[in-house]
């Protein structure tokens, strides 16, 4: 199988050898000319789609009806689009029709002048039409023609223009900040994935700090995330977070983070989401159960914008926990395994390293907590749970949200040396949370050891 790059250019030979125009567009280009690998490769052809689909066995007509073909190539796939004019935009989203035209017609018709450049793999050549390349140089986002009309042609473009200004570390054109600005509450026209897929690469970007406040500046931030907007303007207690707001604190926690994936980004991004709401002053500011209410907000947030079920439990376990890892020098040591242990233990301490470098900067529990999970994984791998969700229910015990409480309990047991065996934890549960048929069962509530909360 030959590179990406190899097959892309394989794919202009093989439409060049038949005697149509063939270059390569947008993203791609504009990597290439700032010096970077690019991550996909777009082709634009005045071969029409079914053109291409018969000269490509395996292609999909995906968006034949705008000109658009998925080509596979050497175990790689390729976006392959005619030459086209579009008509007017009559929903914000999509042309009410297209016309296949020239290369020049079909640049302006895109979104920015740094994704306008065509080039010719064959002979090097590449196309400037927009002043796209002035405009690298200069390293600024800026439409290609009117602003207004660009983002009244699709609204997820005012999202896509702070995201690049985010990702490559750019500028925002004024006349182009300012269309945003107006036109900042048609975002709502978009769909819940498009914004979801445009903030989470924002969320990711070098320079997401930034982009988050150009997205509060723009005014969409209000409209797409009013939890976040919120944060903007909510005093702190001083003594511990000398840098500011809630918002500046966020976005700092953002820009700490050393790991980069999309979970705990927006596990970052919302991890103080319960502030605002909570904000009392009493004898200092405070922000009693922001956890909790956060982890509401959060879940609220993630089902808004569409992310997964698994994803967003993710997340909203992520913030809901996000003060637990200071407590964990204080806690029993079996509990305090079981935590570190968990399958996203490093998630957890790497928001909280974040939130501790965004605010009063020690890390002393940080790194205990590093040394204490090292020191874990070297005694013995994590052991295997004694009994599971199944096992309670052929116990008789009813599914519910005490589940996860119950086979915590026994784990803390198990880690503590007072299991050993599944008989052994059968017996335990019974003896802790009454029989299956009894009170505790059926209302939820265990009949707990002793006071040992934390």
């Amino acid at each position: 199988m030959g590179s990406l790059r190899e097959g892309a250019i394989e794919l202009v030979r093989i439409l060049r050898a038949r005697g149509r125009s063939a270059y390569w567009v947008g993203g791609c280009v504009r990597d290439l000319e700032m010096g970077r690998e690019p991550h996909d490769y777009d082709i634009v052809t005045d071969a029409r789609p079914e053109e291409v689909a018969a000269r490509f066995p395996g292609a999909l007509l995906v968006g034949a009806q705008f000109g658009v073909v998925i080509v596979s190539h050497e175990g790689h796939r390729y976006e392959v689009s005619t030459f086209r004019s579009e008509g007017p935009y009559l929903d914000g989203r999509r042309p009410s029709h297209v016309e296949f035209t020239d290369a020049r017609s079909d640049v302006l018709r895109r979104d920015f002048t740094i994704n306008g450049l065509l080039h010719n793999p064959l002979s090097g050549e590449t196309l400037d039409h927009v002043g796209g390349r002035d405009d690298i140089a200069a390293r600024r986002v800026r439409t290609i023609g009117d602003p207004e009309q660009r983002f009244a042609e699709d609204r997820l473009r005012m999202l896509r223009a702070i995201r690049l200004a985010a990702e490559l570390e750019f500028e925002v054109e004024p006349a182009t900040f300012a269309a945003i600005r107006a036109q900042a509450g048609g975002i709502t026209q978009v769909s819940a994935e498009r914004i979801r897929e445009e903030l989470v690469r924002l969320l990711v970007s070098p320079g997401r700090g930034r982009g988050l406040r150009l997205l509060r500046e723009s005014g969409l931030l209000a409209v797409v995330l009013p939890e976040v907007d919120a944060m903007a303007g909510v005093p702190q207690p001083p003594e511990f977070h000398p840098e500011g707001d809630v918002f500046t604190h966020t976005l700092l926690a953002l820009e700490r983070l050393q790991v980069l994936h999309p979970i705990l980004a927006v596990a970052t991004l919302l991890h103080d989401a319960g502030k605002p709401p909570t904000m009392t002053r009493t004898d200092r500011i405070r922000f009693n159960g922001h956890d909790e209410v956060g982890a509401a907000l959060a879940e609220a947030i993630c089902r808004r914008l569409r992310f997964s079920g698994q994803e967003t439990a993710r997340i909203t376990a992520l913030v809901r926990d996000h003060l637990r890892v200071k407590d964990l020098p204080k806690m029993r040591p079996a509990k305090a395994a079981r935590f570190l242990l968990q399958e996203d233990a490093l998630d957890h301490l790497e928001l909280h390293r974040a939130d501790c470098l965004a605010s009063h900067g020690d890390l002393s529990v940080h790194q205990w907590a590093v040394a204490a999970r090292e020191a874990l994984l070297a005694e013995t791998p994590a052991p295997a749970r004694l009994l599971t969700g199944d096992d309670l229910i052929a116990m008789g015990y009813p599914p519910g949200p005490r589940f996860a409480e119950i086979l915590d309990a026994v784990l803390d047991a198990q880690l503590e040396g007072q299991l050993r065996t599944p008989d052994d934890a059968r017996a335990f549960v019974a003896r802790t949370y009454g029989g299956a048929e009894g009170s505790a069962a059926e209302s939820g509530k265990p009949h707990r050891r002793g006071d040992r909360r934390e």
